[in-house]
């Protein structure tokens, strides 16, 4: 295997993705170690508020720029570095944008976001007989997203780290 340098272009959309990647992972483990630790000591009612104020206002051109841009830099970073397809780091980022694209933005598409509007429909003073095992699913699902963004963003700096021991 020849050892063809890499270029600025191709460093940078690397480090980018990692950046994104980094930025989202600490998203959701600010969320669940910090927000959903505080959201479980919250009565029924309150819970109802706050859960239905975070989801209505999370949603702004600032969350949606690193939620899905995060996906769309990795793939623009493998398109971009498809000449070293032969290499290991390249595969390391795309295992981590397939794992973004699968466990994060599908996954909350099929699992968080029919909770978050579930939880939006709610009149906090007639609350459902299930608001309670609605909080733990939503906070069990928020712990994946943990777990996912994270290998996503490990997987992307072992890449960056693959590439530097190939250079040296």
């Amino acid at each position: 295997m020849q050892n063809r340098p890499y270029t600025l272009l191709e460093n940078t959309s690397l480090a980018l993705a990692i950046l994104m990647f980094g930025i989202m992972a600490g998203f959701f483990w600010t969320y669940t170690f910090n927000v959903n630790l505080a959201t479980a000591q919250l009565d029924g009612a309150s819970y109802a508020r706050v859960q239905s104020l975070f989801n209505v206002n999370v949603r702004h051109a600032m969350f949606f720029s690193f939620f899905f841009g995060s996906a769309v830099v990795a793939v623009l970073a493998l398109i971009l570095n498809y000449r070293h397809y032969r290499n290991p780091s390249f595969w390391l980022l795309a295992s981590a944008a397939i794992l973004y694209i699968v466990g994060i933005i599908l996954f909350t598409k099929f699992v968080n976001l029919p909770l978050n509007y579930y939880t939006e429909s709610w009149n906090p003073e007639f609350l459902p007989s299930d608001w309670e095992a609605t909080r733990q699913s939503w906070n069990k699902a928020n712990a994946w997203r943990v777990l996912i963004s994270f290998l996503a963003f490990a997987l992307s700096l072992l890449a960056l780290v693959g590439r530097s021991m190939r250079a040296s």
